[in-house]
């Protein structure tokens, strides 16, 4: 991930993705169905994903946007 830290200018780590945090099964819910419940419009259709970060210097955590990419084997 390539976020600097709002705070401090940190290099923001990947807690995952914030729907992951709703329940205890949401981590298992297909990734278009998430996207439908992550609060943000049109994360879908854009192919974007909400994250949480993590500050590597002091701990600051805020929602980050994420662009989906294909990996291709």
């Amino acid at each position: 991930m390539e976020h600097s830290c709002s705070v401090c200018g940190g290099n923001m780590l990947d807690g995952g993705k914030l729907v992951d945090y709703y329940d205890d099964y949401a981590p298992y819910m297909e990734i278009d169905n998430a996207q439908l419940i992550d609060g943000i419009p049109n994360t879908s259709s854009n192919h974007q994903c909400i994250h949480v970060g993590v500050c590597s210097v002091c701990n600051f955590t805020d929602e980050v946007t994420v662009n989906e990419f294909n990996i291709i084997q």
